[in-house]
């Protein structure tokens, strides 16, 4: 994941990862022009660290007082309600009430964390043809060719499991973390605490879901025996390759390289099946395209009709004809709804497309239309460029 902030505006929850269209949707700035690391080197996160066991403490005796305006790194083992957050997550999740408050008293608080969940300035155009560029570009699409090449086994074989295109799993990891290359440097204990205890006002509230993103977290460790303070990733405590939260990597996350146990920092094949299995159990239709060209109708009282459903699949072909949308011949022959998706384009004239279910399944991934048709044109423009490739002598 690329830790940049997401200039225009923040996107709907997804509870899935927090993502690119958080980060650096519709960025004004350019492209990065230099060759990026490869994975591994300084730039990456550092790989999880198992533990042989995990340790207890005892409980304290004497309770902390609450910290009311905490400074950076400060210690959350002050914290009466770290405490009191320690003991529910133990009982919700079934762990030992002193391992839990013994991680969460090395957590520390994490401003940037706090100040990255703000959102964007007002007034800010969104702008598709500049996202764009910053997904669909030489350094990403190279990244991802070589990610094709050594890898085109294991994306063949979850696109024959799950249904999904080799070409989408490819583009879903390549806008989070450009093949691995970028997965976070933020300690996941620190920010998913800081958020759930700590999190920034001028915003709705979105504690809860931390809260339960850090008992999923401390789950995993436990279940996986991993230290909780080894663990880098996004300033919002998204994990790995595929950027997945603590609660999706419990869920959906799979053990595709079969070495008995899911590690989506470490690999890259566990993380091609564990993106192929969210996405078939999140409505992908096997054979399905993902959209159509279309053109929108004149009259504004059906144009506002067909868009007022954003990005959910509300109106059959004929529907969408029958208001006014011209859509190609070959959309004749799809036979479940359709979204008129309008994308912005700052002051120029808006990009159109009719998102088809498997346009909004990458959606359930991060609910963002600029997200999603930077996934689906990433992996088409990997997949042409992997064939290219093989094809010159």
């Amino acid at each position: 994941m690329l830790i940049r902030r997401h200039l225009i505006t923040a996107p709907r929850w997804s509870g899935l990862c927090l993502s690119a269209a958080l980060l650096c949707a519709c960025s004004t700035s350019q492209p990065p022009t230099q060759e990026l690391p490869p994975p591994g080197t300084a730039a990456s996160a550092p790989a999880l660290t198992p533990t042989a066991e995990i340790q207890a403490v005892n409980t304290p005796t004497v309770e902390p007082q609450r910290v009311t305006r905490p400074g950076d790194t400060d210690s959350y083992g002050g914290r009466t309600d770290a405490r009191a957050l320690a003991r529910e997550i133990a009982q919700a999740h079934a762990l030992d009430e002193a391992w839990v408050w013994s991680a969460l008293s090395a957590a520390r608080y994490q401003s940037q964390a706090a100040r990255l969940m703000m959102p964007a300035p007002r007034g800010t155009a969104k702008n598709w043809g500049v996202y764009r560029s910053r997904f669909i570009e030489p350094i990403r699409i190279r990244a991802g060719v070589a990610f094709w090449q050594q890898y085109e086994g294991e994306l063949k074989r979850a696109e024959t499991q799950y249904g999904v295109p080799a070409e989408i799993i490819a583009g879903v990891i390549g806008v989070e973390t450009i093949y691995g290359r970028y997965t976070g440097n933020f300690r996941v204990l620190d920010v998913l605490t800081t958020l759930s205890l700590d999190f920034p006002t001028g915003r709705s509230d979105r504690s809860p879901f931390f809260k339960k993103e850090l008992g999923a977290y401390l789950k995993l460790c436990a279940e996986q025996r991993l230290a909780p303070e080894a663990v880098s990733g996004s300033y919002a405590g998204a994990i790995g390759w595929p950027q997945f939260m603590p609660s999706s990597i419990r869920r959906w996350g799979v053990d595709f390289d079969g070495n008995g146990k899911v590690d989506l920092q470490n690999s890259p094949i566990d993380a091609i099946g564990s993106v192929a299995h969210y996405l078939a159990e999140h409505g992908w239709r096997t054979g399905q395209a993902t959209h159509f060209s279309v053109t929108a109708p004149s009259d504004d009282a059906a144009r506002h009709k067909l868009l007022a459903p954003d990005i959910l699949p509300s109106f059959s072909v004929d529907e969408m004809r029958s208001l006014g949308a011209t859509l190609p011949e070959s959309a004749s022959q799809h036979s479940g709804p359709l979204a008129l998706v309008l994308l912005e384009n700052g002051d120029s004239e808006p990009t159109l497309i009719a998102g088809t279910e498997n346009f909004y399944a990458i959606t359930r991934y991060n609910q963002s239309s600029y997200y999603a048709l930077a996934v689906v044109e990433l992996g088409q423009a990997v997949s042409q460029a992997a064939k290219t490739t093989r094809s010159t002598p």
